[in-house]
Order: structure tokens, then C-alpha cells, then sequence
């Protein structure tokens, strides 16, 4: 008897801990893709849901001319929110068919990982859990992938 109450306590706990998993991979999956979606639709409400107001972004663009990358200037949480803003004024939406791919790559009780791939190149991200909501933390990112 004892013997399969352990086994019971045992399976318990694994599922509880995979559910907890599932529960926090599909978090950070969400705050990627609001992040995603609000560059895209120009949607200052996703990144608003995703984006710490202490973000920290930066990145590395490539010049067509000289086939180099040079670092690009910091964006803040607010200019993360003004360059949506201008997305959706200016109308400068992309493709309906520009990616929109998230990795997760890595999940702790606190922090996380992730890739995206967007039309602009490639994001790796730092998250933090706040309460029950992962958020973005930090970007750094490369683009465009091609040229």
C-alpha cells in the first residue's frame, strides 16, 4: 500500500510540474507574439501587455552598401510604443505572409529565453515572470537576415 501511494505521489508531481510547463511556455509563447503582432498591426496594446517599461533593445542592422552591420541606436519601452504608433498611422504593415516564428529556448521558475523570427531579422529575448505574466525584459536583435 505505502509503495503505491509513493507511486501516485510521484506521478502526481510530475504532472502538476509538466501542466506548470505548459502553462509557462505558453506565457512566454503569448508575450512573443504580442510583441510580434504589435511591431506588425502597430498594436501599442500588445506591446503594452509584453514589454517591460524598463526595456532594454538593441540591435545590429545591415548596410545594403557595404554588406556590414553596424549597431543600431537603443530603443526604449517608449519608443517601442511611438514606432507602433507610426506602423499604424503611416500604414506601413508587412506581408501577410512575413514571419512570425517563436522558439522558446529555455524556461525557469522566473526568467526565460526566446527566439523570434520577424521580417526585420532575428530577436533573442530575456523574460521575467511577474505574478502569473511573463514579460519581455530584453532584446537584442540582428536583421535583416537576407540581403
Amino acid at each position: 500500500m505505502k509503495n503505491l501511494l509513493v507511486i501516485f505521489a510521484i506521478c502526481f508531481a510530475y504532472t502538476f510540474s509538466s501542466a506548470q510547463s505548459d502553462i509557462n511556455k505558453a506565457g512566454v509563447e503569448k508575450a512573443c507574439l504580442n510583441y510580434i503582432e504589435g511591431f506588425y498591426e502597430g498594436d501599442t496594446s500588445k506591446l503594452e501587455a509584453s514589454l517591460q517599461p524598463t526595456l532594454n533593445k538593441f540591435g545590429f542592422w545591415k548596410n545594403k552598401n557595404t554588406n556590414t552591420y553596424a549597431q543600431v541606436s537603443h530603443m526604449s519601452f517608449k519608443q517601442a510604443l511611438d514606432y507602433a504608433k507610426d506602423v499604424l498611422e503611416k500604414k506601413e504593415f508587412p506581408k501577410s505572409d512575413a514571419p512570425r516564428k517563436i522558439e522558446v529556448l529555455d524556461i525557469g521558475n522566473s526568467i526565460a529565453s526566446a527566439k523570434i523570427t520577424a521580417w526585420w531579422g532575428i530577436d533573442y529575448m530575456l523574460l521575467s515572470k511577474r505574478g502569473d505574466k511573463w514579460m519581455i525584459e530584453q532584446v537584442l536583435w540582428e536583421g535583416p537576415l537576407e540581403n
